[in-house]
């Protein structure tokens, strides 16, 4: 069994981007809709709604533990999702870099699912 104190790390580290990008998200709607219509995605206030809400949601739930493996291969395919959406221009560096970034924070995510998050977590409290 891993050693659940380096879970809890690396839980912590992956749930900080998402709450915190989640919740920049939430409280500028206008501006992430805006960067979202840059996208041509249908309905960018609704997407942008949806969006922050998966993000900080999402990271707050891998954070303490609580449905962790839900939350963890949600955040996975989300992950991807917005590689493939947000990040496809590789002929600029950054945009590679952070498809690449996208890519490994979903494998992290699909380890903590496949695994679980350990005995510092809701989860484990719960049974």
């Amino acid at each position: 069994m891993p050693n659940s104190a380096i879970v809890l790390v690396g839980r912590i580290l992956l749930s900080i981007i998402f709450i915190l990008s989640g919740f920049g998200k939430l409280t500028n709607i206008a501006g992430t809709a805006g960067y979202f219509a840059s996208f041509n995605l249908p309905a960018p206030t609704a997407v942008a709604v949806i969006v922050g809400l998966i993000e900080l949601i999402g990271g707050l739930a891998v954070l303490i533990g609580f449905q962790t493996r839900i939350a963890a291969y949600i955040l996975a395919l989300f992950s991807i999702a917005s590689a493939l959406v947000a990040h496809m221009g590789w002929a600029d560096a950054m945009q590679l870099i952070n498809f690449q970034k996208n890519l490994a924070i979903a494998g992290g995510f699909l380890v903590l699912g496949a695994y679980g998050p350990g005995a510092f977590a809701l989860d484990a409290r719960r049974g």
